[in-house]
């Protein structure tokens, strides 16, 4: 799966979970989904803030880092 069907996923899951006919057992089974999904995603993240920083990087090997803005 690509970073965007994982994030959407995720989405889905969470309105999944918000819902109240949603019943314990598949409770479990979604959250499970939803923290493998989470650490994934993470570590996708994770690699790309490596290689925004290497890019972003000066002559002198310093780190520039700048913060995102937010949508």
């Amino acid at each position: 799966m690509s970073f965007e069907s994982d994030l959407k996923r995720m989405e889905e899951i969470t309105d999944l979970l918000k819902k109240e006919d949603t019943g314990l057992e598949e409770s479990i089974k979604l959250y499970e989904e939803a923290n493998e999904l989470g650490k994934k995603l993470t570590k996708t993240l994770t690699e790309i803030q490596r290689k925004v920083e290497k890019v972003t990087s000066d002559d002198e090997m310093e780190m520039q880092t700048e913060e995102m803005e937010e949508d």
